[in-house]
């Protein structure tokens, strides 16, 4: 028998031991931010519904409203001090409905559900891999890294590959309508949905954005509530060309992260890289010639 195996039994029993909370009285605080993540899961099963109604409209706004209760939920906990155990576990199973089953389901009912067995491979393939990459970020979670690592992430987030995927679905709202009605158009979102699916599990680094809310130089305040004022105005105003830009502009950020990181992580291992010692035989030689010489011998 692998000698590994009973380790991780004991290990696996351990965990079960430990209490999701610490107290048996629990803070009101720490329900604050698992309202927020059950609210957005409120949205991911409305949209699902919204879906098989064919309510695109509202199905994509659930989606949308559910990621960004997903960007505020983990914030509130940190600044309210309310991280648990149980909110991490809760807002990992939201996040698989949210962003891996509700856009799966929505675009398999707006498109590819034309494509029959076909279709629903590639939407299951998104969806399991949606689930493969938040098992990944869990482990990887306790994993050490360096404080730089902080501001990306390994593989596209959940959340924004739920956004991402349903850029078809965007392009199509704003007056393109051939793209159901053509079998090639539909081939195209194929490919592309298997796209997204591969760059959630694959280890390409995209910018997480966590490391912009811990400081801000007093001269940026004013323009990022202008510019958060503004992308909002323009969400609500003209939601489906303002997501269809900040999807693209995304797609088109991953090469820059891609070399940001690559860069960081040389620099890294250049720092932590021993320096090279002198040859031993050439070191004794010169020792030898000082006390030939006279010198002193260091």
């Amino acid at each position: 028998m692998d000698p590994i195996v009973p380790r991780l039994e004991h290990e696996t029993r351990r965990r079960r031991r430990i209490p999701l909370f610490r107290h048996r009285h629990i803070p009101v605080r720490m329900l604050v931010p698992n309202f927020f993540t059950l609210l957005a899961l409120c949205a991911g099963l409305t949209s699902i519904r919204m879906g098989i109604e064919e309510r695109y409209e509202l199905a994509l706004g659930a989606i949308v409203f559910a990621a960004l209760l997903d960007g505020i939920d983990g914030r509130v906990a940190r600044l309210l001090k309310a991280s648990s155990r149980f909110g991490a576990e809760l807002d990992s199973l939201a996040d698989f409905v949210n962003f891996g089953v509700a856009p799966a389901f929505l675009i398999f009912n707006w498109g590819l559900g034309s494509l029959k067995s076909l279709g629903w491979i590639c939407v299951m393939i998104f969806a399991l891999a949606s689930a493969l990459r938040l098992a990944r970020f869990n482990v990887a979670a306790e994993e050490e890294h360096p404080s730089w690592q902080k501001a990306y992430f390994i593989g596209m987030p959940t959340p924004a590959a739920a956004i991402v995927v349903l850029l078809p679905v965007f392009i199509e709202h704003l007056g393109f309508d051939g793209i159901r009605s053509s079998t090639f158009m539909l081939d195209i979102v194929l490919v592309y949905t298997l796209v997204i699916a591969f760059l959630m599990v694959s280890t390409i680094p995209t910018f997480s954005g966590k490391l912009l809310g811990e400081r801000i130089s007093r001269e940026y305040v004013l323009p990022i509530f202008m510019l958060a004022v503004g992308f909002v105005a323009l969400l609500l105003t003209y939601p489906f060309g303002t997501l269809t830009g900040a999807s693209i502009a995304y797609l088109a950020s991953i090469p820059v992260s891609y070399r940001r990181f690559a860069r960081m992580l040389e620099a890294t291992e250049a720092q932590a890289r021993p320096e090279p010692q002198p040859d031993a035989p050439a070191a004794e030689a010169a020792r030898i010639v000082s006390l030939r010489s006279g010198e002193p011998q260091r």
